[in-house]
């Protein structure tokens, strides 16, 4: 059975047992029809994916992995914060009347810094000290710039990765402030696994692990019924995902560069509500 299952299904009970509820408190999120959009939370969530041994994605029900991938790499590759260029229409409602979501998320690792081999943005930076010295423990990016703020249509969610060269692999450690676990779990984790596999790949590494810490996971009031039928549907063995070996330069990805296969899941879970 797929271990990404099990870890999530343990996340969740954990959160609906031993969680603590807003309920009481002024919170800032709403529902469409304006009532205060509660939660139960946990601090300080860690889960640990091997991507050597499973890719991670759920079985409890399918997660869009080439959409999810789309929109990382829109941000890591296109380094873009403008709707008009992702395929999907997630971030529609943070976006001004010109498709822009302002210095936010693309925009951040687009922006180039001095750095003692010269000067370019993070994510070049991140290639060329995988290639260069990748045993380093400087090799990160950060998106959460506070004097940009209040220039952006949303502050990141998911906001700074590490990453760490232990042999011939490529670990990394993605940091997010918040996540809403029903909607945005797995489509963080597997965009993230992803990442690590393509740079693994254009580095001459392997992926090794990544592990995803969430200071304030949460579980949204009206997503609770959802969060305990989901959790007790049947599990299966994880997919298989693969990568066009033929790709050496991360710029030169797209989504058709993607395999996925045995991709065996429970039936999608439509008309999730949002909280905004």
């Amino acid at each position: 059975m797929s271990r990404a299952d099990k870890l999530f299904v343990d996340m969740c009970r954990d959160i609906l047992d031993n969680g603590f509820s807003s309920e009481g408190q002024v919170v800032r999120a709403r529902w469409e029809d304006g009532i205060p959009a509660h939660t139960i939370k946990q601090f300080g969530i860690v889960n640990r994916y091997d991507l050597q041994e499973e890719f991670p994605a759920l079985t409890l029900r399918p997660t869009a992995i080439k959409s999810a991938v789309d929109e990382m790499l829109w941000i890591w590759q296109r380094k873009s914060n403008n709707i008009k260029d992702l395929s999907s229409h997630i971030w529609d409602q943070w976006a001004d009347e010109n498709g822009s979501i302002g210095k936010a998320y693309g925009y951040q690792l687009g922006v180039k810094y001095r750095f003692p081999h010269g000067e370019m943005d993070q994510v070049d930076n991140v290639l060329w000290q995988l290639k260069n010295t990748p045993y380093s423990r400087r090799i990160m990016t950060n998106i959460y710039n506070f004097n940009d703020l209040m220039e952006m249509g949303l502050e990141p969610c998911a906001y700074s990765m590490t990453f760490n060269v232990t042999g011939d692999r490529l670990n990394a450690i993605l940091n997010q402030r918040s996540q809403d676990i029903l909607a945005a779990n797995n489509w963080n984790v597997v965009q993230y696994s992803v990442l690590v596999h393509m740079l693994a790949q254009v580095s001459g590494l392997k992926p090794g692990q990544l592990v995803h810490v969430i200071a304030d996971a949460h579980i949204y009031d009206r997503h609770v019924e959802i969060i305990r039928e989901m959790i007790s549907r049947p599990q299966y063995p994880a997919p298989k995902f693969s990568l066009n070996p033929e790709v050496k330069d991360f710029y030169d990805f797209t989504v058709d560069d993607i395999k996925v296969e045995d991709y065996q899941k429970n039936p999608q879970i439509k008309n999730i509500p949002v909280a905004i």
